[in-house]
């Protein structure tokens, strides 16, 4: 007797609920499709609420505070108690807890988005080499577009669309940072280390929190020295979120985990055993902090939805698969041009092909390998940023197969190139160009690689909720009247887009947010890109997210009052300013 399968058909299907995946689905809905998002987990947000790394990296600057990126963030100062400013690794650091509600609650207010979870993709059906059905465990859907937006991209392998998994050479891109040949290094770390987030909770003078137990793999002596150049206090700052609780996502003798990686795409089984070690390695490195700093810490209770709440729901991934795009993301891609500040902008046979803006450094992780990359910092408002550069549309589109789109980390990058391209935000307004594109070619009736450019493009700098900027400019905020003015005409007159990164137009306006706090002290130039605020007794580092405010403290006064409003955060001993009043 044979059991009828359930089965769904929809315009746009989502698979996997990962940072891009939510932020795709979110999107393509608000165009009005009928859109499936399917995702294993109960959160939605994936590396940023379910995976814990609730510390975003890059897009920082208020000029790249755009897109769903954008609207998060606002969203977040509003509804986290105490603001944003409680860590140093992070500008943002919130209880991931209020991110997974801000997109759930997006979600519930799209009648035509629907969202399934506890289900993950087990095969595909593909007809004259497009892809049109996703097989799960209990159901089928049947989808017009398809997007990938799984942590460790299993859909490209499920459908057999080709894409790379771990390195390569520096004659395969002409990247300079690529090794010339394999090495054993090479060998033992195919890709970037993972990492599963936990979340130690300080519970108080003479608190006994509840004894974290033994792993099976228990190795304390693999910890020692993980403070040794910032003492406990910073340590624990590090990634310090709300009531009193500290993000575990350490790098240096902690709980970034890489032992044969390799496994993460061999098999089920094989897969899940390399899951299990990163949790235990977790769960031992909280251990030996408790042991060390005493019973008052322990790992958080009632923070995720599950029974050891104190760990994230899934390891934060930093590399996935990797598809073999239309177009490829390389090192030349996001490195400053010469003498300048930003990227060279994606060119491509419909002009700028640019969708979506990330700028964080070139940032890999293999435990015990502190592997060089070429530099993409730039001092920026007071301290180190990174340089702003544009993704092309190419690189979410299969070379040949037709009916699906990468949103994730799983996109067409290169090795060394995802080191700076698989960060929240940036991978945050991916999903929502992809998911734009999709909703775009349910309306025109197209694939993918028919949709023009320009069309999405003009979509997302028109959108009503979360407006994206596709050409990096340090001084283009969205409130600026003439924002859209010059997105338009970098993308119109590519020629002229200034190395500086600085469009010719006129200020912007700083506006206090009603969160600001008053600001006050004599200000102390240390060196280029380098602030003081002496504030009574105390001296503070001043710094700063907002263009206007950069160029002011270039030619501030040596020892002049400075009067403004803006943040504290007492973790990384900052004073974040976003605005003079004197």
């Amino acid at each position: 007797m044979s059991i009828t399968r359930d089965r769904h058909s929809v315009d746009v299907l989502v698979v996997g609920g990962g940072t891009g995946g939510t932020a795709a689905a979110i999107q393509a809905a608000r165009q009005g499709v009928n859109t499936l998002l399917v995702s294993e987990f109960p959160w939605l947000g994936g590396m940023l609420t379910a995976g814990g790394v609730s510390a975003p990296d890059g897009n920082e600057l208020l000029a790249l505070q755009t897109g769903l990126w954008g609207q998060f963030l606002r969203d977040l100062q509003q509804r986290q108690p105490g603001g944003l400013d409680w860590g140093w690794v992070s500008f943002f650091t919130f209880n991931p807890a209020v991110g997974a509600q801000i997109l759930q609650d997006w979600f519930e207010a799209l009648p035509n988005l629907h969202w399934i979870w506890g289900q993950t993709p087990q095969g595909v059906r593909v007809e004259n080499n497009r892809l049109r059905e996703v097989e799960f465990q209990e159901f089928d859907v049947t989808a017009e577009v398809i997007l990938d937006g799984t942590e460790l991209g299993d859909l490209l392998a499920l459908a057999d669309i080709p894409h790379r998994w771990g390195w390569e050479w520096r004659s395969q891109f002409n990247e300079p940072s690529a090794p010339e040949t394999p090495n054993s290094q090479t060998a033992q770390y195919p890709v970037q280390a993972m990492t599963w987030v936990g979340v130690l909770q300080d519970y108080g003078q003479g608190a006994v929190a509840p004894e974290i137990p033994a792993p099976a793999m228990d190795v304390p002596s693999d910890f020692l020295g993980a403070w040794e150049n910032y003492g406990v206090e910073k340590f624990l700052n590090y990634g310090r979120l709300p009531g009193d609780r500290f993000m575990l996502n350490w790098p240096q003798q902690g709980n970034d985990y890489g032992v044969n990686l390799q496994r993460l795409i061999e098999s089920p089984q094989a897969r899940r055993d390399c899951l299990q070690e990163a949790q235990w390695r977790t769960q031992s490195f909280a251990r030996f902090l408790q042991r060390r700093l005493g019973r008052r810490y322990g790992l958080a209770q009632g923070l995720f939805p599950q029974e050891n709440s104190g760990l994230a729901l899934h390891p934060y991934f930093r590399e996935s698969r990797r598809l073999l795009g239309v177009k490829t993301v390389c090192e030349s891609d996001v490195l400053p041009q010469l003498r300048g500040q930003v990227a060279p902008l994606p060119l491509g046979e419909q002009g700028v092909e640019a969708i979506a803006i990330g700028n964080y450094a070139n940032d890999h992780h293999y435990p015990n390998w502190d592997f060089p990359v070429q530099p993409k910092s730039l001092r920026w408002g007071g301290r180190w940023t990174g340089t702003p550069f544009a993704l092309p549309y190419g690189c979410l589109i299969p070379l040949e197969m037709d009916g699906v789109l990468a949103c994730e980390k799983n996109i067409s990058v290169s090795h060394i190139a995802n080191g700076c391209t698989r960060l929240q935000p940036l991978v945050m307004n991916l999903g929502q160009a992809a998911g734009l594109a999709a909703a775009l070619c349910i309306q025109r009736g197209c694939q993918p690689r028919e949709l023009p450019v320009r069309v999405l493009q003009d979509a997302l700098l028109r959108d009503k909720q979360a407006p994206a900027a596709v050409i990096p400019l340090f001084n283009a905020l969205l409130e600026d009247p003439d924002w859209q003015h010059w997105q338009r005409y970098y993308l119109n007159h590519p020629e002229e887009y200034p190395v500086t990164g600085y469009h010719p137009g006129g200020t912007t306006v700083m506006q206090q947010p009603l969160s600001a706090e008053p600001i006050s002290g004599h200000f102390q130039l240390v060196g280029p890109q380098e602030y003081q605020l002496q504030v009574g007794d105390r001296t503070w580092t001043l710094v700063t997210l907002h263009p206007t405010v950069d160029r002011h403290l270039q030619s501030y006064p040596q020892g002049k009052l400075l009067s403004g409003w803006g943040y504290i955060n007492p973790s990384g001993q900052w004073l974040r300013l976003e605005g003079i009043s004197s």
